[in-house]
């Protein structure tokens, strides 16, 4: 099977498929895709930036039933970051079939999150600690669960979630389909997978390839009161489009941030301490390519979809040895080439033993740059930081074209129902059913998604026909304050 249009997905996939640029089939989701659509529990061993998150998001999607209100799949993710992306995932696959997706995850507003949970909804995706306060509040429901996925399980282990994920294992149905993905398998894991699977089907991708095929991994030596200058001497000579420098702590986030700013490099952080609300703009931004240096702790390590990071510094490196695996992994995806560079204090190499074991190669140590090579590229550089970045295009900008976003004024206060919002849409002239996207009904407002290219004309038409019986005021939900 070359083509997604082999495994007998329905149009709406097929076409939101198609739109978001997909080509061919990853390896993960040659295997993956058949083997879910046929009902059979997996534990997947892949990489990062294999396309997984495609993997279970399109046989999910095909296998929803638009009727049920009740969520019908259930994706546990060990971040709030990595949440929103695979949120977003789904959200573009299901686009076109209409599927309404959830996010559930700390640091944002539980209210919010349970009057989205009391709308009909297709996917939930969140963290297990806000799974759980949902399940205990009673405002999620899960007996209608038909999949669980668990994603990054590897990573749900190392930060001590294995616990609350065996909980909310217990509380959906036994009769589902359980995907499991980890891009290693520690003993715990396997422990896992044997207790509360089916005969699972065990998938490893590119065992056979060498590790980190598209990645040239670097060393450098460094002194302690020199680690600064030398990032700095590195960016320089490196003079990369878009770069992540990973630290340890907060606080060496912090000090490299002020650093950098001070020299004006467009650069912005990440790390737990900001509200999840800046953590959000600035890794939207990031995407985007309003600057070009992210400097962040681990919580960047995961969840970032971005296809043309072609630089990744281990200013610190990890003293964990799956989260080198993890942030280098954010370079050389989809088939791009990247570069992984690696800042080695003298008393940091029993961390760097236990990475060369784990990957399985030794990493290539280098000289760092001498001066008068940094004085040749400055020039360059200067002359890249004076120029604004080329504009990147969000993941799903073509699906957005067809698809216009209008906000009512009226929502449940008024009761409106969304069954009102179907009513009044489909007996306009020239609009049926599969024409209406996403109904989100809120307190005061309604939100809805008009498909195919129709949004001008039933803006124009809502502007005289009376929805519940008097007319309302209906604009472009981006022009809505």
């Amino acid at each position: 099977m070359n083509e997604f249009k082999d495994y007998k997905l329905g149009t709406e996939l097929l076409k939101s498929i198609d739109m978001l640029k997909y080509k061919e089939p990853t390896k993960v989701q040659h295997i993956v895709i058949p083997t879910v659509l046929e009902n059979k529990d997996i534990v997947v061993k892949s990489k990062t930036g294999s396309g997984k998150t495609a993997a279970f998001a399109i046989p999910i999607c095909e296998k929803i039933d638009w009727e049920e209100n009740k969520p019908q799949a259930l994706v546990l993710t060990p971040t709030r970051e990595l949440a929103m992306q695979v949120r977003e995932d789904f959200f573009n696959i299901g686009r076109f079939k209409r599927l309404k997706i959830v996010s559930v995850y700390g640091k944002h507003s539980f209210t919010t999150q349970q009057k989205d949970l009391k709308q009909k909804t297709h996917v939930v995706v969140g963290t297990p600690g806000r799974v759980l306060d949902h399940l205990e509040k009673g405002t999620l429901v899960l007996d209608s669960i038909t999949h669980l996925v668990i994603d990054e399980a590897d990573e749900m282990l190392n930060m001590g979630f294995i616990e609350q994920v065996e909980n909310i294992i217990k509380a959906v149905p036994r009769e589902r389909i359980t995907m499991l993905f980890s891009a290693t398998l520690p003993e715990d894991i396997e422990k896992l997978s044997k207790k509360y699977m089916r005969d699972p089907n065990y998938i490893t991708i590119n065992e056979e390839e060498k590790a980190f095929e598209n990645i040239e991994h670097i060393l450098y030596e460094v002194k302690v009161n020199f680690k600064q200058q030398a990032l700095i001497n590195i960016t320089i000579t490196e003079n990369a489009d878009s770069c992540i420098i990973f630290c340890n702590t907060k606080q060496d986030v912090d000090d490299l941030f002020e650093k950098m700013t001070r020299l004006s490099y467009a650069c912005e952080r990440i790390h737990g301490g900001l509200e999840q609300e800046d953590r959000t703009s600035i890794m939207a931004d990031f995407k985007r390519g309003y600057f070009r240096y992210l400097i962040a702790t681990d919580v960047a390590a995961r969840g970032i979809d971005i296809d043309n990071i072609s630089l990744v510094i281990n200013y610190d490196i990890p003293q964990n040895k799956e989260s080198y695996v993890h942030r280098t992994g954010r370079t050389g995806r989809a088939g791009k080439k990247g570069k992984a560079i690696t800042l080695l204090t003298s008393y940091e190499e029993k961390y760097l033993l236990e990475i060369e074991d784990y990957i399985g190669f030794k990493v290539t140590r280098k000289q760092l740059p001498s001066q008068e090579q940094v004085i040749d590229a400055t020039l360059l550089f200067e002359e890249k930081m004076r120029t604004r970045a080329k504009l990147k295009k969000e993941k799903g900008t073509e699906l957005n074209q067809e698809i216009t976003k209008l906000h009512i004024a009226a929502g449940k206060k008024t009761k409106m129902r969304p069954v009102d919002i179907v009513g009044t849409l489909s007996n306009l002239e020239g609009m049926t059913a599969a024409d209406i996207g996403i109904i989100s009904v809120q307190d005061v407002s309604t939100f809805v998604e008009i498909l195919n290219n129709k949004g001008e004309m039933v803006l124009e038409k809502l502007q005289t026909t009376p929805m519940k019986g008097r007319i309302r005021r209906v604009s472009r939900a981006n022009e809505y304050k």
